[in-house]
């Protein structure tokens, strides 16, 4: 009768070599720390989705933390595609351009696999500010607000900064809303008027 745990131990576990590792298990981590939280998630839960092994992965990554920067480098990717996306509908109309951001982010925060922003997931999940994740996020809102009053600029804002301010607050608040708020009774449907009242208030042209 064949030994099949020597056998098993003799058959070679499968190493996928430099870029496609490295995009398999980015992948693979780019759906599991979103749907189930970074800290939740273990290596050996990234190495199975992904189809890699550990060897894999460490080649590839230093360590879990190093991994989760890489994670939130892609996220900051894709939010800041986004937002040009939204922007590039109404060239040359920066209230039309603030009002567009709210319309789409109402859209897919209603969508049934949204979890939130991911960089505000990842501020709940490590409280030290001094970690390098928190730092990440403090520099993509810090870029998002200054997105936001060179268009508060650009559309002549009487006070820029708190146009930007107002702006930056209500889209936290929407990312909130999309976690806690049941879909049938969510107030994000309201979430671009809401956007239009205060880009009206604080510009001399309305945004639609």
């Amino acid at each position: 009768m064949p030994n099949t745990k020597a056998a098993a131990a003799k058959t070679p576990r499968k190493i996928t070599q430099g870029a496609a590792a490295q995009a398999q298990i980015l992948d693979a981590v780019d759906v599991l720390f979103y749907q189930e939280g970074a800290r939740a998630v273990g290596i050996d839960a990234v190495v199975k989705r992904a189809g890699v092994n550990k060897m894999s992965l460490y080649r590839q990554f230093q360590s879990k933390d190093d991994l989760l920067l890489h994670y939130l480098a892609r996220r900051d990717d894709d939010f800041w595609a986004y937002i040009d996306a939204s922007i590039a509908k109404h060239p040359g109309a920066p209230q039309q351009q603030l009002w567009q951001i709210f319309a789409d982010v109402a859209l897919r925060a209603r969508r049934p696999t949204y979890r939130g922003c991911p960089f505000v997931n990842i501020t709940a999940e490590f409280p030290d500010r001094g970690h390098a994740a928190r730092q990440f996020v403090a520099k993509n809102k810090a870029e998002l607000i200054e997105r936001f009053n060179a268009l508060a600029s650009a559309a002549h804002a009487a006070n820029p900064a708190q146009l930007a301010d107002g702006l930056a607050l209500l889209l936290e608040g929407a990312y909130a809303a999309s976690q806690t708020y049941e879909s049938e009774r969510s107030p994000l449907a309201s979430l671009p008027d809401i956007a239009a009242l205060l880009i009206n208030a604080a510009t001399p042209q309305p945004p639609r």
